[in-house]
């Protein structure tokens, strides 16, 4: 038992210390542990009021104790944030460019500009394929943060555009895809039952999701929307343990 308790010691000082070398290492202007790309869904299928919960789920989420505290969990190794809203192919446009989240004045900038915002689109098509890329070439423009993360969020299956299994195709890619598979139920004149909940769900888990420890989080409708991602932020955001620690014999 204490020769255990000693292997664990040494394990956990190990990488220990190896994230204090990291930090140490890391330009004080660079040291971004993660970068984070929101991808949100804004195509026809979402009307007005579905729109204003879905932004204002952004803010409240990034405005919640929890959430902040995960992501100030490694002082000096700060969170960068970009979020778009996208619908058909052409349709994308990035509502916060990237921002480093340092203080929780920070967060609260980001989550004041989100509420002002107001423009949706109204075509009725759905290109996950094409948001993925748009994503993806935003976080290639963070290259010096250690993770990157694109997080989309959407109400129906891809329709239009290039398909999201397609939509990567670069094997030295870094990034890890989440969803937020969002059910709006009777909101809407698209009918999603239980049984086109489940499919939509291996939808996303299927053709979007990719990278290590990658998931899929799920909200009943828009009005959960907001419990769905805090849920997705706290797994998100809190620091990824690290294995540069020999094995344990």
């Amino acid at each position: 038992m204490r020769r255990a308790y000693r292997r664990m010691a040494r394990v956990t000082g190990l990488a220990g210390l190896a994230l204090a070398l990291c930090l140490a290492a890391a330009p004080a202007n660079a040291a971004c542990r993660l970068a984070l790309a929101l991808g949100l869904d804004v195509s026809g299928s979402v009307d007005d009021v579905e729109y204003r919960l879905q932004l204002g789920g952004v803010a409240d989420a990034l405005m919640a104790s929890e959430v902040q505290a995960a992501m100030f969990a490694m002082p000096g190794a700060h969170v960068s944030l970009a979020v778009y809203q996208w619908g058909a192919e052409d349709q994308q446009n990035l509502l916060i460019g990237w921002t480093d989240l340092k203080s929780p004045e920070d967060v609260t900038r980001v989550a004041e500009s989100l509420l002002a915002y107001e423009a949706r689109f109204r075509d009725p098509y759905t290109a996950l394929g094409a948001a993925m890329r748009y994503g993806a070439a935003l976080l290639r423009e963070r290259p010096e943060c250690w993770q990157h993360t694109l997080d989309i969020s959407g109400d129906g299956p891809s329709n239009a555009g290039p398909a999201p299994r397609d939509a990567l195709t670069d094997p030295q890619s870094r990034i890890t895809v989440n969803a937020l598979v969002i059910n709006p139920g009777s909101r809407d004149n698209v009918t999603k039952d239980l049984t086109y909940t489940k499919t939509l769900l291996e939808h996303y888990r299927t053709h979007v999701l990719r990278g290590p420890g990658a998931f899929a989080e799920t909200a009943r409708d828009f009005d959960d929307f907001k419990a769905a991602m805090t849920r997705k932020l706290l797994r998100e955001l809190r620091p990824a343990a690290l294995s540069l620690a020999p094995p344990v014999q």
